[in-house]
């Protein structure tokens, strides 16, 4: 997935549907992330509760099993990926991020039902942004887990006809 994370955090963007600042920032990468083409195949919803958080809620089926029964990998490393870029894109307002490297770690099959993906910044604020993320199943139990590195993009958000308020 593109990522890129700012030199700083949020403090001042332009109204958004009577948001401001952060919260205008966060609720426009959540409806980018609802416009992203692939995101019709991969049914999904995005909260960004604060910065350096996110939350992916989403529902597996067998039409997304590999051949012994289980969720194919594809899925654990998009809702990873999502999570883990949208935790650090949070604090950068001006330009789309870009992940340079994502690590997986895959714990238990996935089966069918709701999965929670949660993302966290952990480190980095000038070039270089990292940030992990969790796989929570139906059950509670972790799933996979998942940690990524991030880079500003040449992109400005507010050139992305999906992040609006």
């Amino acid at each position: 997935m593109l990522c890129w994370l700012a030199a700083r955090r949020v403090t001042r963007l332009e109204p958004m549907t009577g948001a401001s600042g952060e919260t205008a920032h966060f609720r426009a990468l959540e409806s980018l992330y609802r416009s992203a083409p692939i995101n019709r195949m991969f049914r999904s919803d995005l909260q960004i509760p604060e910065a350096g958080r996110s939350i992916i809620e989403f529902d597996v089926d067998e039409g997304q099993f590999h051949a012994a029964g289980a969720v194919h990998g594809t899925v654990y490393f998009k809702m990873l990926d999502d999570a883990a870029f949208y935790a650090a894109n949070s604090l950068v307002s001006d330009r789309f991020l870009l992940t340079t490297a994502f690590n997986l770690l895959f714990t238990r099959p996935v089966h069918p039902g709701r999965i929670r993906a949660e993302g966290r910044w952990i480190s980095g604020k000038r070039r270089v942004y990292v940030a992990e993320a969790s796989l929570i199943d139906s059950e509670g139990e972790e799933v996979g887990r998942g940690t990524g590195t991030f880079m500003r993009s040449q992109y400005p958000l507010s050139s992305l006809p999906g992040y609006v308020g």
